[in-house]
C-alpha cells in the first residue's frame, strides 16, 4: 500500500522542481523485469558456489594452510565417529535382539547351516584368490578364453617402428625312435607337425614410440583352426604339444627387427559329469607265475593289494596299498614307476615307444610281511596330460609296481591307467 502525503511548497520550491523535471528526458529512464532479476541473481548463484568448490589454499602461507587442513580434517573425523557410532549401535543392537530372540525361543537360527555357507563361501573365495594367482603364475588357459596381456616397449630414445605383430601359434611336434626306425631314418625321415592354432594380428601400425616406458593393450581369443581342437600342453620325449605367443616389431633395413617368444599352456576345462566310476582294482604278485615262463630257480615270493583306480584324475594323486605277504629272499626296495606310451604315425607305419617319466622308492630295505604299504603319487604336470588318441599319434600311460630283491632279482607288475581331466 502507498501513501500520498501532501507537502505545502513555497514558489522557490516548485520553480526548482520544474528546472529539475525538465532536465530529464523519457530515454533516461529504464525499466527492468522480475525474470531478469532472478537469472542475474542465479547467475551469482553459479558463480559464488564455483569459487568455492575451486578454493586453491596453495598461493597462501604455510600457517593458513595448516589451519585449514586442520579444521576440515577434524570435522571430517567428527562426523565419522558419529556416523561410525551410529552405525556399530545398529548392527550391535540387531545382533543382541537377535540373540535375545534366540534364547526366549521367538527366534530359531540354523547355526549349522550359517557355519557350513560361510565355509562354503570362505573356500569358494579362496579357490578363486589361488586360481587366479596360479593362473598369473603359469600362464594357462582353455580353448576360446580370451588371453588378454600388453606389449611393454622400453628405450630411451623415440622409436620409429614399420608395425608391431603378435603371433600365436600351437603344435604338435612328433620326432621318430631310433630304436623303431633306425637311426638314419629317424634323423631324416621326419614328421611335418600338425598345427592347432595359429593367430596374427597387428598390436600397433607403423610409426613412432616414444622415449620412456610404454605399454600397448592387445586381447585376443584362443581359437582352434578349423576341424582342429586345441590338446593340452604336454612335453614328452617323441611328442610335443607346445603353445606360444611371439612378438615382433618390424624396423627398417638399417636396424634388427626386435623379437620376443613367450609360451603359455592350455588345459581342458574340468567335466563334472560323465567320468568312469572309481573301482578298486586288487592285485596279487607272485613269481609262481614266472616259474613257468622264466628258466632257473625263482624265489617264493607274493605281494597283495589294490589300487584306488585306473582312471585317474590329473590333479588328484595315484594312489593304493600293498602288503608283502610271504618272501624267501630278503627284499631291498619296492618302488613305483610312471611310464608314458608314446606312439607316432610315420610311412613305416607306427613308430611305439615308451619312456620312463618317474620312479618313486615306496619301500627300502627288507620289510615285515602283513603290514599294509602305502601307494602315493602325484602326476606330474607338462609331463603327464589327459590320454589322447589322435589319427596321427597317441598318447598314453602305465603303472609299473616294482619288487628288488638283494641280489638284484626285480618283480614286476605292470597297470595301465587313463588319465583325464
Amino acid at each position: 500500500m502507498v501513501k500520498i502525503r501532501e507537502f505545502k511548497s513555497s514558489d522557490k520550491d516548485e520553480q526548482s522542481a520544474r528546472q529539475l523535471s525538465s532536465s530529464f528526458d523519457e530515454t533516461d529512464f529504464e525499466f527492468l523485469d522480475e525474470s531478469v532479476i532472478e537469472d542475474e541473481e542465479a547467475s551469482y548463484k553459479s558463480i559464488i558456489s564455483k569459487k568455492i568448490l575451486t578454493l586453491d589454499f596453495s598461493k597462501n602461507s604455510s600457517s593458513i594452510q595448516f589451519g585449514i587442513g586442520g579444521a576440515t580434517g577434524w570435522l571430517t573425523g567428527y562426523l565419522v565417529g558419529k556416523v561410525g557410532k551410529a552405525l556399530a549401535a545398529a548392527v550391535g543392537g540387531s545382533i543382541l535382539l537377535l540373540n535375545m530372540g534366540t534364547r526366549a525361543g521367538y527366534i530359531t537360527v540354523d547355526w549349522e547351516k550359517v557355519d557350513t555357507d560361510v565355509r562354503t563361501a570362505s573356500e569358494t573365495v579362496s579357490h578363486r584368490i589361488a586360481q587366479k594367482k596360479e593362473n598369473e603364475q603359469t600362464k594357462r588357459f582353455f580353448e576360446k578364453e580370451k588371453l588378454i596381456g600388453t606389449v611393454v616397449v622400453d628405450s630411451r630414445n623415440e622409436v620409429v617402428h614399420s608395425g608391431i605383430i603378435l603371433t600365436l601359434e600351437g603344435t604338435v611336434n612328433m620326432q621318430l625312435s631310433a630304436k623303431s626306425v633306425g637311426l638314419f631314418e629317424a634323423f631324416y625321415n621326419s614328421i611335418k607337425p600338425v598345427s592347432l592354432l595359429r593367430n596374427v594380428i597387428e598390436v600397433a601400425k607403423p610409426g613412432k614410440l616414444p622415449s620412456g616406458h610404454n605399454e600397448i593393450p592387445f586381447e585376443v581369443v584362443l581359437a582352434p583352426l578349423k576341424n582342429r581342437t586345441l590338446y593340452e600342453s604336454y612335453h614328452g620325449v617323441f611328442i610335443k604339444i607346445m603353445y606360444e605367443i611371439k612378438c615382433e616389431m618390424k624396423r627398417s633395413l638399417l636396424n634388427k627387427d626386435l623379437q620376443k617368444t613367450c609360451d603359455f599352456l592350455i588345459e581342458y576345462k574340468p567335466k563334472f559329469i560323465n567320468q568312469p566310476p572309481i573301482k578298486e582294482v586288487p592285485f596279487k604278485i607272485s613269481s609262481k607265475a614266472l616259474s613257468q615262463k622264466v628258466s632257473g630257480k625263482i624265489p617264493n615270493c607274493i605281494v597283495t593289494g589294490f589300487l584306488k583306480s585306473v582312471n585317474c584324475n590329473i590333479v588328484d594323486p595315484f594312489y593304493g596299498e600293498l602288503t608283502v605277504e610271504n618272501s624267501e629272499m630278503p627284499i631291498k626296495s619296492i618302488e613305483l614307476q610312471l611310464v608314458r606310451v608314446e606312439t607316432c604315425g610315420c610311412a613305416e607305419g607306427y613308430a611305439r615307444d615308451a619312456t620312463e617319466i618317474q620312479n618313486l622308492q615306496i619301500a627300502d630295505g627288507d620289510v615285515f610281511r602283513g603290514i599294509s604299504i602305502p601307494i602315493y603319487m602325484v602326476l606330474p604336470r607338462l609331463f603327464t596330460c589327459p590320454t589322447l588318441e589322435t589319427t596321427n599319434f597317441k598318447i598314453e600311460f602305465e603303472v609299473n609296481l616294482i619288487v628288488v630283491f638283494s641280489d638284484d632279482h626285480i618283480l614286476t607288475e605292470n597297470f595301465p591307467i587313463r588319465v583325464y581331466r
